[in-house]
């Protein structure tokens, strides 16, 4: 438990020493791919075996975020990944505000580029990059100065930030064109019966229906789906 704690206690100090020197002038795409580059610019692990050495380490990156996808504690509870208390939380949404009340799912993807040393102080070196970078005119790109051996969890914070600020703007974009309305008869998000009929499409055009058969599992629907499903592959054998 000890271990445990210090390791939590370690985790929560790089956070709390992370500063986004340079956040993203635009937020998170609605409706499409978003891929951020980032800068994390770090005081080197070393640095105390190389008295009166001023460096820092920069490391570059790619992180792309999917669309936004709309989902539901019903629809989160039936995802693989999870452990046992964050079902329950999921079902103490699902009796808090209903079944099918919607929310948005983030998914990334880290691409890990270039690292290099160079002279300066970290944040002199932070803000020097920041400093071009405005002067480029590069709006979706961050710079972050982080911890050397944890700078992944900087990242992480970054991301959690940057999600949080673009929440709003995500869920007006939506709301404004009523993809997160129930669908009549359904009681499900629209935005989820879209996601539906686009892998439909996407299975009756030769692609592979098991992410379709997955997608109506989480959303418990494919009892209704059930004869348009089992048509995809009646059209196959005929």
């Amino acid at each position: 438990m000890q271990d445990y704690d210090g390791d939590i206690r370690r985790l929560m100090d790089a956070a709390a020493r992370t500063e986004i020197v340079r956040a993203p002038r635009q937020h998170l795409h609605t409706f499409g791919v978003t891929k951020l580059h980032y800068y994390i610019v770090t005081e080197p692990s070393y640095r105390e075996l190389v008295p009166g050495a001023v460096e820092a380490v920069i490391r570059e990156g790619d992180v792309a975020a999917q669309r936004p996808a709309v989902v539901t504690p019903t629809y989160m509870a039936h995802l693989e990944g999870f452990g046992e208390d964050a079902y329950r939380y999921f079902t103490d949404l699902a009796r808090k505000y209903g079944s099918n009340s919607p929310g948005l799912l983030y998914q990334y993807a880290n691409e890990p580029g270039e690292m290099s040393i160079v002279e300066g102080t970290a944040q002199a070196v932070a803000e020097r990059i920041s400093k071009q970078l405005g002067q480029d005119g590069n709006s979706l790109a961050a710079v972050i100065k982080g911890v050397d051996e944890l700078w992944d969890v900087s990242l992480l914070k970054f991301i959690f930030e940057y999600t949080l600020a673009s929440l709003a703007g995500n869920l007006g974009d939506l709301q404004s064109i009523r993809l997160l309305d129930p669908e009549p008869n359904l009681g499900v998000p629209r935005a989820a019966v879209q996601r539906i009929d686009a892998l439909f499409r996407e299975a009756e055009q030769g692609g592979d229906p098991a992410e379709l058969k997955r997608e109506l599992d989480r959303w418990e629907l494919f009892d209704y789906y059930q004869d348009r499903f089992l048509n995809l592959f009646r059209r196959k054998r005929g």
